[in-house]
């Protein structure tokens, strides 16, 4: 089902210009935004996604990963064709970078995907695979069917987009996981096609508007990897949003337009753990590597093993009403 876009202008006769993230794409009749999702059709901007899921499946919260967010609870996962960024590195390019006739699509409406949920006992949505901005309409109204049955909403995002409709969209939304790229702009433009201040900018919006937000950051070997990378994103995090946001570090392996990027060793994952808790952070993970420390969440003041995981699931929860079992420190997060 095609359906009008929200977030666009009128320039002259037919052009329009989406307004929904900073690219700003301005279209002539027929033409896509840089996203390949929505269109110009006959001078009203059509997103090509509304209820045409490409992935439908069912999760761990901890695989988005959201550690401090009702851990151990499934949530069910969507994501449609498409993405704002041209990331080289993208390891689900086989759908955000094409359009919705190359893939395997599906008509689900909103009210399905909550049934869904609700058939599979779950009571977390999460937005993600691709980038959710793209099918902002789609999540948007998915959102708010969610919010009346007592559903949490959850995004995966690259967090570039604009601010009116982050905020819109922040009514209605629980937690976030932030993909902060690089803290340098060089790699965004070089890299991901887009620029970092916008994706900044969201990350320091959605956690004023009280969404729990948990940040990602790929390590890719010669390209965001040096410990003045490492410092410099961390140091950032602490001076805008504090000590107790989870922050994920996870290795690299090579896909897409990147297959003669080497994979990250695991001891540089691991040494980015140690500079971000050096520098005073209280909750870092690394992802995707075999190292048992850097998946269990500890109380920062009596360093008690609270949250024991492996592989991304929970295997021993010590946390007794969000506090420390051994200490009673209030510990961040979302856990009911």
């Amino acid at each position: 089902m095609s359906k009008e876009a929200l977030f666009y202008k009128k320039i002259s006769g037919k052009i329009v210009q989406c307004e929904l993230c900073p690219h700003f794409c301005t279209l002539n009749y027929g033409e896509k935004g840089k996203c390949n999702v929505r269109v110009n059709q006959n001078g009203k901007l059509i997103s090509l996604v509304y209820e045409k899921p490409c992935s439908i499946a069912m999760d761990f919260i901890e695989k988005k990963p959201l550690f401090h967010f009702l851990p151990g609870k499934k949530t069910l996962s969507i994501a449609t064709v498409g993405c704002n960024l041209k990331c080289k590195h993208c390891q689900n390019f086989e759908i955000s970078h094409f359009n919705a006739s190359t893939t395997k699509n599906f008509n689900v409406t909103s009210q399905d995907i909550i049934k869904n949920a609700i058939k599979n006992k779950s009571k977390i949505i999460s937005y993600t695979y691709t980038e959710p901005t793209i099918f902002y309409e789609y999540m948007l109204d998915i959102c708010k069917e969610a919010n009346k049955n007592k559903i949490r909403n959850v995004t995966v995002t690259n967090g570039f987009i604009n601010q009116v409709p982050l905020k819109q969209l922040c009514k209605y939304l629980d937690a976030s996981n932030i993909d902060i790229k690089s803290i340098n702009n060089d790699f965004y433009e070089n890299v991901c096609s887009a620029k970092l201040s916008p994706v900044l900018e969201s990350i320091k919006t959605m956690k004023k508007e009280g969404v729990w937000i948990e940040l990602t950051n790929l390590i890719i070997p010669g390209f965001n990897d040096s410990e003045e990378d490492i410092v410099n994103l961390v140091m950032w995090i602490r001076n805008n949003l504090g000590e107790e946001i989870p922050l994920h570090f996870s290795a690299f392996f090579p896909c897409y337009k990147m297959l003669n990027v080497p994979v990250t060793p695991s001891k540089k994952v691991i040494r980015a753990r140690e500079i971000a808790l050096s520098l005073g952070l209280k909750y870092v993970y690394t992802g995707n590597i075999d190292f048992e420390e850097g998946e269990t969440t500890y109380c920062p003041d009596c360093n008690k093993a609270l949250i024991i995981r492996k592989k991304y699931k929970v295997i021993e929860n010590n946390l007794k009403k969000g506090k420390c079992s051994n200490c009673g420190k209030i510990i961040a997060g979302v856990w009911e």
